[in-house]
C-alpha cells in the first residue's frame, strides 16, 4: 500500500529554518511528480510546492517563493522541503502527495512562533 511518512517539523522562531522529509513507499516513486501541501487551522489544504519526476522543474506558491526549496532523491524514495525565513503564517501541518493520488500521511507539524 501507499505509505507516506513526513518528518522534520517542529517549533521554530520567525526567521528560522526547517528541512522536511517525506519517505514514500508502495508505488513507483520516480514515476510521479511530488508535492508538498499544508493545512493551517481553519483553512483549506494548500499546495505549497511541486517537483517533477527527475527534479528538472519546480513550482511554488507565491507565499513561499524564494524562501522554500523542494527537492527529491529518487534513489531514497524521498522528497524534501527546505524552509528558510519562516514566518508565523507558515504554521501548518505539512503533507506530501504523489502526483494526483489521494493518499495522505499523518503530516508533520510546523509551528513558527516567538
Amino acid at each position: 500500500q501507499v505509505q507516506l511518512v513526513e518528518s522534520g517539523g517542529g517549533l521554530v522562531q520567525p526567521g528560522g529554518s526547517l528541512r522536511l522529509s517525506c519517505a514514500a513507499s508502495g508505488f513507483t516513486f520516480s514515476s510521479y511528480a511530488m508535492s508538498w501541501y499544508r493545512q493551517a487551522p481553519g483553512k483549506e489544504r494548500e499546495l505549497v510546492a511541486t517537483i517533477t519526476t527527475i527534479g528538472g522543474m519546480t513550482n511554488y506558491a507565491d507565499s513561499v517563493k524564494g524562501r522554500f526549496t523542494i527537492s527529491r532523491d529518487n534513489a531514497k524514495n524521498t522528497v524534501y522541503l527546505q524552509m528558510n525565513s519562516l514566518k508565523p503564517e507558515d504554521t501548518a501541518v505539512y503533507y506530501c502527495r504523489p502526483g494526483r493520488l489521494h493518499y495522505w500521511g499523518q503530516g508533520t507539524q510546523v509551528t513558527v512562533s516567538s
